[in-house]
């Protein structure tokens, strides 16, 4: 067959790839056979199935009994070749006959066609995932539910009105980190402790004491005040991370219902990889407008930075990857 690839890339990848297929075969022995089963109710294809030729067709149906479900007598054989059936095999006959028989070229293929009209096999039922029925839980009858996350993040909460669960990851984190330091040097990490009684690393009370202070007190305030905008303007183009995604500041301010309060930076985003349209879920309130429902986003300051930041042109970049394979 004259193939009718143009592009010269592609017509030396495929001769990289197919330059084998004529001797694919050639260390195989003289009485192996390779086939490949297809079935008339499966998407599935078994690919390069070796047989030995003194195999029977008994054994052939046994083997795809084993691979497709369907028992011998509902198997009606046909061997292809080159897209054409040179011979038909029915239920139940010339079973004790050899594979040799059929003088089988390697990488024919034998296809079953399943003659039972109530075959398991039918209508998807092997393949289709959308006919599984999946176990569906109700919220109200998740929150009923004891020894979930969310049961034991709610009685964590109730010892400790600051906990959240970013807060655990992100101790257990340190914490993990404080123990393979001390084990592989020795070295307490700042804010952890050698537990006298058991000789293991933990938590300092103090330190713990220490940096409850300091986020009540001035911690927040660097974080996310004035000062974490402050290089920023209205109007201006910038990137924000993560993603380096590009757009227009339209919005500066404290939003106090959102992420701990402080200040926020509400960005335009050129492309639909955003999560709002500028209003904030939790209170309904819109504090710039956005184009569409995924073109904006609200960030802090930290994560956001101003200058010269142009709106990508896609087509530009189209055009270049054109001269690149």
């Amino acid at each position: 067959m004259t193939s009718n690839i143009q592009n010269s890339d592609l017509l030396a990848l495929k001769s990289y790839i197919t330059a084998a297929d004529a001797t694919q075969y050639a260390s195989v022995a003289s009485t192996t056979i390779i086939l490949d089963l297809t079935h008339s109710n499966l998407h599935q294809r078994h690919a390069e199935i070796r047989f030995d030729k003194h195999d029977t067709v008994e054994d052939l149906r046994k083997r795809i009994h084993q691979k497709t479900g369907t028992p011998p007598h509902s198997q009606r054989l046909q061997l292809i070749w080159s897209g054409q059936i040179f011979h038909e095999i029915l239920p139940e006959t010339e079973s004790t006959r050899m594979l040799g028989y059929y003088n089988l070229p390697h990488g024919a293929n034998v296809h079953c066609v399943d003659i039972d009209p109530y075959s398991a096999s039918a209508n998807g039922a092997y393949e289709d995932t959308s006919l599984v029925e999946k176990f569906v839980l109700s919220e109200d009858e998740y929150n009923k539910r004891k020894g979930t996350l969310r049961d034991w993040g709610r009685k964590q909460k109730e010892a400790d009105p600051e906990f959240s669960l970013k807060k655990h990851a992100r101790e257990h984190a340190e914490l993990v980190e404080a123990k393979r330091l001390y084990r592989e040097s020795g070295v307490v990490m700042r804010g952890f402790e050698v537990d006298e009684s058991t000789g293991g690393i933990v938590r300092s009370v103090e330190e713990a004491v220490t940096s409850k202070l300091e986020k009540e007190g001035s911690s927040g305030e660097l974080e996310f005040g004035p000062e974490s905008v402050q290089h920023l303007s209205l109007h201006a183009r910038c990137q924000v991370q993560p993603g380096a995604r590009r757009g227009e500041i339209a919005f500066i301010g404290v939003i106090d219902e959102m992420g701990g309060g402080g200040h926020w930076v509400g960005v335009i985003l050129d492309e639909p990889v955003g999560k709002t349209d500028g209003t904030v879920k939790s209170s309904g309130v819109r504090y710039f407008e956005a184009p569409g429902p995924n073109r904006g986003g609200f960030f802090r300051g930290k994560n956001v930075e101003a200058g010269d930041f142009p709106e990508i042109d896609i087509m530009a970049e189209l055009e270049d990857s054109e001269d690149e394979l």
